[in-house]
C-alpha cells in the first residue's frame, strides 16, 4: 500500500514541476537563444546532480553503462534543445499539450521494440491519441497563423526519446537507484553541452546583458527543479510503477502549463482545447490496464 500511495505522490509532484517547465523555457528564451538555453540547462543540471549524486554512480556496473549513456542522450541531451527550438515558434501551453503524447509513444515503442504485450484498448488509445495530436497541430496552425506549427515536430521527436527512455529504464536499469541512473547519464552529455554553450558565445555576452542574466536565472530554476530533481523523481517512479503509468504525468501536467499560459496572456481556441481532450482520452484509454500496475 505504501508503494501504491508513493507513486501517486511522485506523479503529483512531477505534474507541478514539469507543468511549470514550459513557462520557464518561454521566459528563458527572452534573452537566450535556443542553443544557449538547451546547453545551459544541461550544464547547470549536471552541476546540481554531481554535487549530490556523484557517489551513487558506484552502483552502475559495466553492463549498465551502455544503457545509461543511451538514456542520457535520448532523454536529457536532445529534448532541451528540441523544446527550446519549438517554443521559439509555438506557445508554451500548446507545447505541453503536444507533450501529452509521451504515454502513447511509450506504448508504441514498448510494443514494437521491447515486445511488451498490449490490449485492444491500448492500441485504440494510440490511434485516438495520434489523431488528436494531428488535430491539435492543424487547429493551432489555423488559430495562430503567425506561429509555425511545423516546429511541433520537434516536440514529437522529444516525446519519442522519452518513450524509449522509460522502457530502457524499466527493462535494463531497474536494479540501480534513480539518482545513479540520472547522474551517470549526465556524465556523458555535460561535455558536449558545455562545448555547445561555449560556441554560442554565451560567456562573452552574459555579463554585459541584464536580459540574458534574467533569462539565465529562469533556466537555473528550470535546471534545478525541472531537470535535476524531476529526473530523479521520474526515474524512481518508473522503477516503482509501470512505464506507462510513469509517463501518465502528462494527464495533469498540461493543466498546470495551461494555467501558466493564461496568466502570461496566451490565448487558445476551443478546437485546441478539444484536440487536447482527444489526446488525453487516447492516453487514458491506452493506459487503462497500466493504471492498475
Amino acid at each position: 500500500m505504501a508503494g501504491s500511495n508513493a507513486k501517486w505522490w511522485y506523479l503529483a509532484l512531477l505534474s507541478l514541476i514539469w507543468g511549470s517547465s514550459f513557462i520557464l523555457i518561454k521566459k528563458g528564451l527572452v534573452g537566450l537563444t535556443d542553443y544557449q538555453l538547451g546547453s545551459l540547462r544541461i550544464v547547470l543540471t549536471s552541476i546540481f546532480l554531481f554535487s549530490v549524486g556523484f557517489k551513487s554512480i558506484r552502483q552502475i556496473e559495466r553492463r549498465h553503462w551502455k544503457w545509461v549513456a543511451i538514456s542520457g542522450f535520448i532523454s536529457s541531451f536532445f529534448p532541451p534543445f528540441l523544446f527550446a527550438m519549438a517554443q521559439n515558434e509555438i506557445d508554451s501551453a500548446v507545447a505541453s499539450m503536444l507533450n501529452s503524447v509521451v504515454p502513447i509513444m511509450t506504448l508504441l515503442t514498448g510494443l514494437l521494440l521491447f515486445k511488451i504485450p498490449s490490449t485492444k484498448f491500448q492500441i485504440a488509445g494510440v490511434i485516438i491519441g495520434l489523431l488528436g495530436t494531428l488535430f491539435l497541430i492543424l487547429a493551432g496552425a489555423e488559430f495562430n497563423p503567425n506561429q509555425n506549427y511545423w516546429y511541433s515536430l520537434f516536440i514529437l521527436a522529444a516525446s519519442v526519446g522519452y518513450a524509449f527512455n522509460v522502457n530502457i529504464i524499466k527493462k535494463y536499469l531497474n536494479d540501480i537507484s534513480a539518482l545513479a541512473v540520472t547522474t551517470g547519464s549526465f556524465l556523458f552529455i555535460v561535455i558536449p553541452a558545455g562545448a555547445i554553450l561555449y560556441a554560442t558565445g554565451f560567456f562573452e555576452t552574459v555579463f554585459s546583458s541584464a536580459e540574458m542574466q534574467t533569462s539565465a536565472l529562469y533556466v537555473a530554476i528550470l535546471s534545478l527543479f525541472g531537470t535535476a530533481i524531476a529526473k530523479v523523481v521520474f526515474n524512481k517512479l518508473v522503477q516503482i510503477a509501470s512505464p506507462v503509468f510513469a509517463s501518465s504525468v502528462t494527464y495533469t501536467m498540461p493543466v498546470v502549463a495551461v494555467l501558466w499560459g493564461f496568466i502570461d496572456g496566451e490565448v487558445f481556441s476551443v478546437w485546441q482545447i478539444l484536440a487536447a481532450a482527444v489526446i488525453l482520452f487516447g492516453v487514458r484509454l491506452g493506459n487503462k490496464r497500466a493504471l492498475k500496475a
